[in-house]
């Protein structure tokens, strides 16, 4: 590993390459908060997709992408005297600081529940108004719901065990049910199927079970055990529009035996 020199060292380097592609590159010259979001938005999935997959190799790269985007804001900020990067990182540290006050002042803690707890109180102090506030309106759906329940339940808005979360599931799956027998498309039933949903993301929480990695994990199990579908049915010279769906689960269920 490197020496806290090297980390240094090698994160000034960073700073001289933005800096000289900044001035010399005609792409990196033309660029604007606006033109980088989306692709640094594209930068932060790819590095979800790295830490998914469990790649070292690709995280590695993807940090450095995503790093790359945050000197680069950066930059465009101090071009305007609006702020550099030493003060996004004192701004950090200050934040950090303020807000672990059970290792840099007199508070004591017994557990990473009680850390979480003044986390957001102290973020109310600090302005907030809302204990949700601190929720983007922009992240995925799973990603907002579990955040919200999380910082509810630091403040004390949770079920006390998972059983009742348990139960709260059955009722909303009874709903839906019956929602389902009046009508199959309404917005009765897509709000029923919402509440469904959001109790599964509850029970999650409850488990310690990420929602949003769990199922992310079962969309790349699909792909791969359809794409052996793909592959076999390719091999008897076999389109799929033409296989009947006991054909393509003998595949499916190879796939399984495989370990796809």
């Amino acid at each position: 590993m490197n020496t806290k020199e090297q980390k240094l060292e090698a994160f000034s380097r960073l700073l001289d390459i933005m800096d000289e592609l900044r001035e010399k590159c005609p792409w990196d010259m033309k660029q604007t908060n606006e033109s980088l979001r989306h692709l640094t938005i594209e930068e932060t999935y790819e590095l979800a997709d790295a830490i998914i997959l469990n790649d070292s190799k690709e995280i590695k790269k993807e940090l450095g992408d995503v790093l790359l985007h945050i000197v680069f804001y950066a930059r465009i900020a101090s071009e305007k005297n609006e702020f550099d990067i030493a003060d996004v990182l004192n701004s950090l540290c200050e934040k950090l600081i303020n807000r672990h006050p059970h290792i840099y002042g007199d508070v004591i803690v017994e557990n990473a529940e009680q850390v979480k707890e003044n986390w957001e109180q102290i973020k109310l102090k600090e302005g907030n108004k809302s204990v949700l506030s601190g929720v983007s309106k922009g992240i995925p759906s799973i990603v907002k719901a579990l955040r919200m329940q999380e910082k509810a339940a630091q403040v004390g808005f949770d079920w006390p065990t998972a059983d009742e979360v348990w139960a709260k599931v059955d009722e909303e799956l009874l709903e839906l049910k019956e929602e389902f027998k009046v009508n199959r498309s309404s917005e009765k039933t897509e709000k029923e199927f919402g509440d469904f949903i959001f109790s599964l993301i509850n029970l999650a929480r409850k488990y310690d079970i990420n929602p949003d990695d769990a199922l992310e994990k079962t969309n790349l199990k699909f792909i791969q055990r359809f794409q052996h579908i793909e592959k076999r049915a390719a091999e008897i010279n076999k389109k799929l529009i033409d296989m009947t769906l006991e054909e393509m689960d003998v595949f499916w269920n190879e796939a399984k035996k495989i370990g796809k």
